[in-house]
């Protein structure tokens, strides 16, 4: 091809790019910030950004089959997972914390709650509110004499992974009985599909608990605990701890193993033991020209500009570092014609 047809294609491909539509599916924790994100990017690239949130194993599953233009995960992928995806990028788009919400009709006072009471109460061992080591924990509050309702994740999701890793790190009997996974063998309690689901079920059934991304539990007006963290702290979760969170951590090139990558239970005073970042996953070479530009090009603005509609919605922008990181990722994307 001569040097002007190839202008002339690449003049064509540009101008082609009004009216693309890129689609993505899973996670439902980054949801709310994908939909600002979609609604924003629209006005001023006349691209359509569609999504779905079908939870992190879904989006998983169908970028893996290449049935979407990029996936959302809460769990980078691990190692079998990326056998099966060669040539995936990992791109952390924002940081977000998973907390443990509550509703305890007629209490007003946030519950301290740690790791060992948590693994007790998910795994059926402590069945009662006024469980003595809750009240321990809790010594000016009056727990109610009630039956503990638990509600967990039903569908494959990165909300479980993050939960499921802290109970790991902070309780050798739950590491043991059930370990970490995006889904695990439950014992029992009351399943909910997305945090959506579990945010219905925990607004209307009292003395329920479950844990969701923190968007969802402010959205629904839900009471949620101080959580104890490596340091011994009980810590909220907000835009300063769980970017505390993640003030150390050291990421590996977009296209190596990220399976290691977690900033669950980090060090820190005030890191919020329940943070993780959210990544948007795709493939290195793109095998449609207009369809890459545009997904290149809108990774590039939701990890520059796109960072600025996060707080608003009650997730953490991203450090410096880890922005500078991403632009080397989306550099080594490759879509045909491009120079």
């Amino acid at each position: 091809m001569s040097a002007a047809a190839l202008l002339l294609v690449l003049l064509l491909l540009a101008t082609s790019l009004d009216g693309a539509t890129i689609q993505g599916s899973g996670a439902t924790f980054p949801a709310p910030l994908l939909s600002k994100w979609a609604k924003e990017y629209g006005k001023t690239s006349n691209v359509t950004v569609e999504y779905s949130p079908i939870g992190s194993g879904g989006g998983v599953e169908q970028i893996t089959k290449k049935l979407v233009d990029f996936g959302a995960s809460d769990a980078p992928l691990t190692p079998e997972e990326r056998k099966r995806a060669p040539g995936i990028l990992h791109i952390p788009v924002t940081m977000g914390g998973v907390v443990v919400a509550y509703n305890l009709p007629g209490i007003k006072d946030r519950l301290n709650l740690d790791g060992e009471i948590l693994a007790g109460i998910f795994s059926g061992q402590i069945k009662k509110w006024s469980d003595e080591r809750i009240k321990k924990l809790n010594p000016n509050t009056e727990m109610p004499d009630e039956e503990i309702k638990v509600v967990h994740r039903l569908d494959s999701s990165g909300t479980n992974f993050i939960f499921t890793c802290y109970l790991s790190e902070v309780s050798e009997e739950w590491r043991d009985s059930y370990g970490r996974g995006k889904l695990i063998e439950w014992f029992g309690g009351i399943p909910a599909k997305g945090n959506d689901g579990v945010s219905e079920i925990l607004s209307s059934l009292p003395y329920s608990i479950g844990y969701v991304e923190l968007t969802w539990a402010i959205e629904k007006g839900l009471s949620h605990a101080l959580i104890k963290n490596s340091a011994g702290n009980f810590v909220e979760a907000n835009a300063t701890t769980i970017a505390n969170a993640a003030s150390e951590v050291r990421l590996p090139k977009g296209d190596e193993d990220w399976s290691g990558v977690s900033i669950v239970n980090a060090p820190g005073n005030l890191s919020y033991p329940l943070s993780s970042f959210s990544y948007l996953l795709v493939y290195r070479d793109q095998g449609d020209g207009t369809t890459g530009k545009a997904l290149v090009d809108f990774l590039w603005w939701a990890v520059h500009e796109g960072q600025g509609y996060a707080e608003g919605l009650h997730y953490v922008s991203l450090p410096t570092g880890v922005v500078r990181h991403n632009e080397e990722t989306i550099k080594m994307m490759r879509y045909p014609f491009r120079e």
